[in-house]
């Protein structure tokens, strides 16, 4: 007979088959993750030459006020909505590819002027510049219905 007290053998904790299933897991995670894919909007960046434009040159201009309401070429739209704003941008320019400009003011919720770019990267617009005020410039008053544009556009 053995009287020596027998020694308990220590449990071990077999990490393997875990590290398995976590595998297992990531794998499954990433296979099955749909990929955010954001729009992009297709449109050549204006270059900053400081030179006005022609008082004669048809264009279309988007004024987006601190609400995020749109007016197109100074008539001010019911809605402000994407399909609304693509419906007069297609009414206006008639088929022609005219220069768009992006007037917003500077409280604008960035979510309008992005709807408006991603407008004009559906119609194809391919000129487009977004205006700004010189820094120490008085603010120039909104666009009215029978005011002919300014020389400065």
């Amino acid at each position: 007979m053995n009287l020596r007290p027998r020694r308990r053998e220590e449990p071990e904790l077999n990490l393997v088959p875990m590290i398995d299933v976590v595998l297992v897991l990531l794998i499954f995670f990433m296979v099955t993750t749909s990929l955010r894919h954001e729009s992009e909007l297709e449109i050549r960046l204006p270059e900053a030459s400081g030179r006005p434009l022609p008082g004669n040159v048809a264009q279309l201009e988007v004024d987006i006020d601190a609400n995020g309401r749109y007016a197109l070429n100074g008539q001010a739209l019911e809605v402000a909505d994407a399909m609304v704003l693509k419906a007069a941008l297609q009414a206006a320019a008639q088929g022609r590819e005219l220069p768009l400009t992006v007037r917003a003011d500077g409280r604008t919720p960035h979510q309008a002027v992005v709807t408006v770019l991603e407008v004009a990267g559906q119609l194809g617009i391919r000129r487009l510049a977004i205006a700004t005020g010189e820094p120490n410039a008085p603010p120039a008053s909104p666009p009215t219905l029978d005011a002919p544009p300014s020389p400065d556009r």
